[in-house]
Order: structure tokens, then sequence, then C-alpha cells
């Protein structure tokens, strides 16, 4: 399995996952796969960062408005663990209040900042694209009596997401649209009422004069559209 993982994805820093069990952990160190895992809070893990929370409030009450965010790292072992790791702790405190977490992990090298924001957390991207998938385009409705007809939906559910992700990636950079859910570009650039028109070489889109999203529609029209023919 090891030499599975490291073939497949030989860049990849390991196994990024929110579920942390001691048989997964000492599964992991026996078959020498890395990993950082989200870990549950207790009161133990909560002694060793108690001076950079008050510190971290302290900041914040400074700078009242601005987020305050800091990590550190540090040997933990809970008793149910086999023996100590590298536990990484991010304290926060925003408008929102505090709010502290903890990453364990195997890597020996890199900042608890960098681990945790750039490793741990990109995880979050993964899921984000899982949801988009299943809420927003209902991918999950695999109720046909054949398994046939039922990846026939799964395939049209995934050529469905390309088409909504080309279509957000085509929005202007700087765009808050760049980074909005697909059922947001659902309601605002295709539940439109428009007069549609086909001629014999072009299509003619007419929206109502009261249309708020004409400037994208028309951006996106000519970002999409298929190269001239030489």
């Amino acid at each position: 399995m090891a030499g599975y993982f490291r073939n497949q994805w030989p860049d990849d820093p390991g196994i990024r996952s929110h579920y942390c069990t001691p048989q997964v952990l000492d599964l992991c160190d026996r078959l020498g796969l890395r990993y950082v895992f989200g870990l549950s809070k207790n009161s133990r893990l909560a002694e060793n960062i108690l001076p950079l929370e008050a510190s971290t409030a302290e900041r914040y009450a400074r700078h009242p408005g601005q987020k305050q965010r800091r990590f550190k790292t540090f040997s933990y072992a809970a008793r149910s663990w086999s023996k100590p790791r590298r536990v990484i702790a991010r304290v926060e405190v925003s408008p929102r209040g505090r709010d502290t977490r903890y990453i364990v992990t195997n890597l020996e090298g890199g900042r608890g900042k960098h681990l945790y924001e750039k490793v741990y957390s990109a995880r979050g991207q993964a899921e984000n694209h899982i949801k988009a998938w299943k809420a927003h385009l209902a991918a999950d409705r695999t109720s046909c009596s054949k398994a046939n007809a039922n990846q026939m939906r799964l395939m049209l559910h995934g050529a469905a997401y390309w088409i909504w992700w080309t279509l957000r990636a085509a929005c202007p950079k700087r765009s808050p649209w760049r980074r909005t859910q697909f059922d947001t570009l659902r309601l605002n650039l295709v539940k439109l009422a428009a007069t549609i028109v086909e001629k014999k070489t072009r299509i003619i889109v007419t929206l109502p004069a009261s249309c708020s999203r004409q400037g994208l529609l028309r951006f996106l029209f000519h970002a999409l559209a298929p190269p001239e023919p030489a």
C-alpha cells in the first residue's frame, strides 16, 4: 500500500484528513506513510497553548476587528497513542470569537503555519469540489433501477461540472464570480429571461434592458466563443 501511494503521488506531502484514530496513526507509521490529521480538542492539549491564546487575545484587543492567527508546535502523546507525536496548534481570535484547532503529523520539516495552511487546509478545496458536484448539481441522484443508467447519470453530472467549471474560470480574474458557487452562477447567469433567435450562421440572444449582468454575459460570450475559422 505504501508503495502504491508513493508511485501514484510521488510529490504529494502525504495523507490529509480530518479523522484521526490511534489505529490509523500506527498503520501509517508502520507503512511509512506521511500524514497530517486533524486532532480533537482536549484539556491536555489546551494546557500547551494557554499562554499563546492569552497573548493572541491581547493582540486582538490592541487591534480590534483585525483577525489574529498564530501557531505553536509541540510534542504530545495521548494515552491511547503508542508514542509521542508532533502536534501543531492554530490559535485564532477574530470578530467571531476565539477558535483553536490542532493537527498531528509525522512530517519533520516545515513550519507549523505552512503545514496547517498549505498542506492540511488544502483538503478543504477538495471537499468544496465534492460539495459543488453533489449539492449544486445533484450528482448523488442515482435512483435508476439499472446500474448502466446510473452510470450514465454520473457521466452527465460530471460533464455538467466541467461546463460550470469552464464558465467560472472564464469570468474576470479579479471578480468575485471566479470564486462563487455553481448554484449562484446558475441563478445569475443562466436562469434569465431572454429572447433567442437562431439564424443560419449565428445565434442572437436578446436580454431585457433591466438585466444587471449584461456586461458579464457579453464578456463570457466573447471569452468562450470558438476561434474564427482560418
